[in-house]
C-alpha cells in the first residue's frame, strides 16, 4: 500500500514517531491498511504537482461506485507507470516506496479508531517505523528537516498549493466539481 498524502481524503498529523491518519470508511485505501497494518507516506514537493495530479482521478478499486464515476475516476492498478513515478523497495514494511518523494516514511497500523458519531470515517493510528529524507532537506548538524528548504505539495479544498500558492490546475477539484474559482492567472 503506498499513501500519497494529496487528497482531501487523506487528512493526516503527527507528533514524534506517532501519526493519524484520517480516511473514508468505505475507500480502497481504508480496506488495505485493516488488511495489511502497514503503509509508506510519501511526501511529495510542490515540484511533483503534475506527477501527483495524473493519478488524482484513479483508483485501485476495479469496480467503481456511481459516485465516483460521475467525477470522472478510472479503474488503475499501476499508478506508478501513470503517475510516472519509480518504485523503490522499503527497508521495514512490504509496500514500494516513491522514489522521487523527498520525504518517506515507513510505517505499521498501531490502532484503529472509530470516530464517535460516523460509521464514515476511519482514523488510523500508525508508528513510523523509518523515515527517509533527501539529505539537502536536513539542517547540517542535526536531525531535524529545514521548514525553510522543504516545500510540500498541500492540497486545500482539493486544489494544489506550494509555498503558500496555487501550483497547478487540479483534476480532483473539476472532478468534483468544486465550486470556488482560483485565478488561472496565478497558476
Amino acid at each position: 500500500m503506498i499513501l500519497t498524502l494529496r487528497t482531501r481524503r487523506l487528512p493526516a498529523w503527527w507528533l514524534g514517531q506517532s501519526g493519524m491518519l484520517g480516511l473514508g470508511s468505505m475507500h480502497q485505501t481504508t480496506a488495505n491498511l485493516l488488511r495489511e497494518r502497514e503503509c509508506v507516506l510519501n511526501l511529495p514537493s510542490s515540484s511533483m504537482v503534475d506527477a501527483v495530479d495524473r493519478i488524482a482521478l484513479t483508483t485501485g478499486t476495479p469496480v467503481l461506485s456511481d459516485f465516483k464515476l460521475e467525477r470522472g475516476y478510472r479503474y488503475e492498478p499501476d499508478k506508478f507507470s501513470v503517475a510516472q513515478l519509480t518504485a523503490q523497495a522499503s527497508e521495514l514494511v512490504a509496500p514500494p516506496r516513491v522514489a522521487e518523494c523527498p520525504i518517506q516514511l515507513e510505517c505499521k497500523v498501531v490502532a484503529v479508531h472509530s470516530l464517535a458519531g460516523s460509521s464514515d470515517v476511519t482514523a488510523f493510528e500508525v508508528e513510523v517505523l523509518r523515515a527517509h529524507v533527501e539529505e539537502q532537506l536536513i539542517i547540517p548538524g542535526t536531525h531535524y528537516i529545514d521548514p525553510l528548504g522543504w516545500d510540500p505539495l498541500i492540497m486545500k479544498f482539493c486544489e494544489y498549493f506550494g509555498g503558500g500558492h496555487n501550483v497547478h490546475p487540479s483534476s480532483l477539484a473539476e472532478g468534483w466539481k468544486m465550486p470556488h474559482q482560483l485565478d488561472p492567472t496565478a497558476v
